[in-house]
């Protein structure tokens, strides 16, 4: 037969695992592992993350795309050659938040990933991130001021000096709404793109919205849902 500890024994080992467990030596450590590409986006459990960003992003994109090479003939200056379109240029002004919650370094993401979708497209061909931000220091003008014509023009003049023709701007902004309901909330967070035409005025708005549901118990999300 096994021996048995005593009762006091084994509340003494099990204090010791719970002391060693609790030790700064455990607290600190960390674990972690690559995702394979099927691997789903952990969720955030207090701010938005991958989970909420990537999505936003690749429909509000596509609706994008989709409605301007449906919608907006090529700029008078953009003619065929040797029977290939030319590509639309594109100024990305860059990402806006205006959403209730910093975005720290998804804004990067934000910004990158977008690109590369737009770029993707044979009607499209953006403008290096260098050149706009070298001209719009030189012109100290900020994304917002872009809606006037007279800064879209020196925007364009200093693009143009360096070859850099402009047919659009693009701008890109993040909103959100929240819902409280006793200590759980819902965060509806919104990201809205904006195509302008610089030579029409004519303006493309195509927007994605994804709702997520913020909880202080595993309940919580029983009890509104």
């Amino acid at each position: 037969m096994s021996a048995q500890l005593p009762l006091h024994s084994l509340r003494t080992i099990c204090c010791l695992i719970a002391l060693l467990c609790l030790s700064p030596g455990c607290r600190n450590r960390q674990y972690a592992h690559v995702l394979d590409n099927d691997d789903q986006n952990m969720v955030g459990s207090h701010t938005a993350g991958a989970e909420t960003w990537d999505p936003l992003i690749e429909e509000a994109v596509v609706r994008l795309l989709g409605q301007s090479c449906a919608t907006i003939q090529q700029a008078s200056h953009a003619t065929a050659v040797n029977g290939q379109m030319l590509q639309r240029s594109v100024c990305f002004a860059g990402v806006e938040n205006r959403s209730s919650e910093p975005i720290g370094d998804f804004k990067e993401q934000i910004y990158d990933h977008i690109v590369t979708m737009v770029n993707r497209d044979e009607h499209f061909n953006m403008i290096s991130r260098r050149y706009i931000e070298a001209a719009m220091a030189e012109l100290r003008c900020s994304p917002e001021s872009l809606v006037l014509p007279e800064k879209q023009r020196q925007l364009q003049q200093v693009l143009e000096r360096d070859a850099q023709l402009v047919d659009y701007l693009l701008f890109a902004k993040i909103t959100s709404g929240t819902t409280n309901s006793n200590g759980d909330y819902q965060r509806n967070y919104n990201l809205t793109l904006e195509l302008l035409n610089i030579h029409t005025g004519e303006s493309l708005l195509e927007e994605a919205t994804i709702r997520k549901g913020y909880h202080k118990s595993a309940l919580g999300s029983l009890r509104h849902y």
